[in-house]
């Protein structure tokens, strides 16, 4: 069996190296290749690695960094030709915006080298109905912001103080209250969104009271398929028209 096709995040890591990396010194034995291996080895992404021996090896991510070279106009030469369209598509969007590219990569490689939350960040799904929508800051980043949202001790909390302030729980967006259309069944039922944008996602984000909205599970779903742009109050306007 393959090992699987490279992920997005993936893709961003080595276009981040290629980048700021002189052509004529990509090769397998460079230390920086070395490094990325063994990071893409790290990523919280992939569980299923039929092949271990080549899973991303430095000779695999030494191919890849030369597969951008086949559409990058400012490379003179032809360039390996087995590129992939994501490849491709990566490399568009971030050409003429390398320092955000830089940023997000940085956010990546700090997440993963802490070795304790990728393991904890394996554990979770990384996007519903993903051939429908792409997070733009990458799985990693969107794996963060879902533990950050199942952090069980403060959500109980916000609830909890939203509860005694309100004394019920309606959705920020719709205003929809569990309790008022299922009774003792929906009773101080909700779902929490964490309201930091992934762009300002860390691993050293650390949550309060104030970075979650309650939140119906449909508008839950809905601001997490534009999770990138889409807020609380942007997801209430668009009710509100």
């Amino acid at each position: 069996m393959k090992n699987p096709t490279w992920h997005r995040d993936e893709i961003i890591l080595a276009l981040d190296l290629y980048f700021r990396m002189d052509s004529s010194k990509m090769t397998s034995s460079h230390p920086d290749i070395i490094e990325l291996s063994e990071l893409l080895n790290r990523l919280p992404i992939h569980d299923v690695r039929p092949d271990e021996v080549k899973f991303r090896n430095p000779n695999g991510v030494n191919l890849k960094l030369n597969n951008f070279k086949a559409f990058d106009p400012s490379y003179t030469g032809a360039g390996m030709q087995n590129y992939g369209r994501l490849d491709k598509k990566v490399f568009e969007e971030f050409e003429s915006d390398t320092k955000r590219l830089h940023k997000i990569a940085n956010r990546i490689r700090e997440v993963s080298s802490d070795l304790d939350l990728a393991n904890k960040l394996y554990l979770i799904r990384e996007i519903e109905d993903e051939e429908k929508f792409e997070v733009k800051e990458g799985a990693v980043i969107y794996k963060l912001h879902k533990y950050r949202e199942r952090n069980t001790k403060i959500i109980k909390k916000k609830k909890e103080t939203e509860f005694q302030r309100m004394g019920k729980l309606p959705c920020e967006a719709c205003m929809f209250d569990f309790y008022q259309k299922y009774g003792s069944l929906g009773y101080k039922y909700i779902e929490c969104h964490h309201r930091t944008p992934l762009s300002e996602f860390s691993s050293t984000t650390r949550t309060s009271l104030d970075d979650l909205a309650l939140v119906c599970s449909n508008c839950h779903r809905m601001l997490h398929r534009k999770v990138d742009e889409l807020s609380v109050e942007g997801l209430r306007s668009i009710l509100s028209a």
